[in-house]
């Protein structure tokens, strides 16, 4: 069997190169139910919540925000879950079916590819993401407002989380995605992420606990889905201090971003260096 050389002359830019994964991307079946289930998870629970949640009386600005700001990030534990299947399923599906020898043609070099292909993935979940928040959190303050509870959208610490929980979902994505370019395997990439998203943190948790050890808390607060908590998280003026390492959402942010970075750069040498 002879090895067929694509000439320079037709070797695709980058441009193209993301064209052509979200040709792909908007093609696979998976992408479409991940997406529809989240839209579905944050604007229907977003709606059920505004509609039950009920005021036990007279209710401070600060508490209206911190309100809105709940109601419209409980579905990320639930999404963050979907989008790391849909980031692992990306590219393990083209190693699955073979494809991913056309991609690599396309690109020998396979940077141009990997990162086109993790530029599509961030943009659609993000926006995908960001549009089914913005619904959830018009329908829950319509909701909220008519009960007399009135937050300030425009408040920087209403509009922050709201907008966190777009990124933290969209870095879990990537986070995934590496992961999956690393194993190769669709049901190993989802194994390792959700054991990383689920397991993890309860093992070190009920460690720290059982050992009384400040160390392993340090360490649970740097955990992926911990750290990237704090994006979402609203910051109230009755917050109560805690002890160790404490993370604030900027601080959440680049440990999250440091951790898909290096994860991501390891997949990216490691698939560089394979066959296929």
């Amino acid at each position: 069997m002879t090895a067929t050389i694509m000439p320079d002359t037709v070797r695709l830019g980058f441009g193209r190169l993301v064209r052509s994964e979200w040709i792909k991307l908007r093609s696979i079946r998976s992408t479409i139910w991940c997406f529809v289930i989240l839209v579905v998870v944050t604007v229907g629970l977003a709606a059920a919540l505004g509609s039950a949640l009920q005021p036990g009386g007279p209710v401070s600005s600060d508490s209206a925000n911190g309100l809105l700001v709940t109601i419209n990030t409980a579905s990320v534990s639930l999404t963050a879950l979907v989008v790391a299947v849909l980031g692992v399923l990306i590219i393990t599906g083209e190693y699955g079916t073979g494809q991913i020898r056309s991609t690599f043609t396309a690109d020998p070099g396979r940077t141009g590819v990997v990162l086109a292909k993790a530029l599509v993935l961030a943009v659609a979940t993000f926006v995908v993401s960001a549009v089914a928040i913005w619904i959830g959190v018009a329908l829950s303050a319509a909701l909220q407002s008519s009960k007399g509870v009135h937050a300030d959208l425009a408040d920087p610490s209403v509009f922050m989380p709201v907008l966190g929980a777009s990124v933290y979902v969209t870095l879990l994505a990537l986070l995934a995605y590496g992961i999956g370019l690393l194993v190769r395997s669709s049901a190993g990439g989802i194994a390792i992420t959700l054991g990383i998203l689920l397991v993890l943190p309860i093992v070190l948790s009920l460690a720290a606990s059982v050992v009384q050890a400040q160390w392993l808390m340090d360490v649970y607060r740097f955990l992926p889905d911990q750290a990237g908590a704090q994006l979402y998280q609203y910051s109230s003026a009755d917050a109560v201090p805690q002890d160790g390492v404490v993370l604030d959402g900027w601080g959440g942010l680049g440990v999250l971003a440091a951790e898909v970075a290096v994860i991501g750069a390891l997949a990216l040498v490691v698939a560089r260096r394979r066959d296929v």
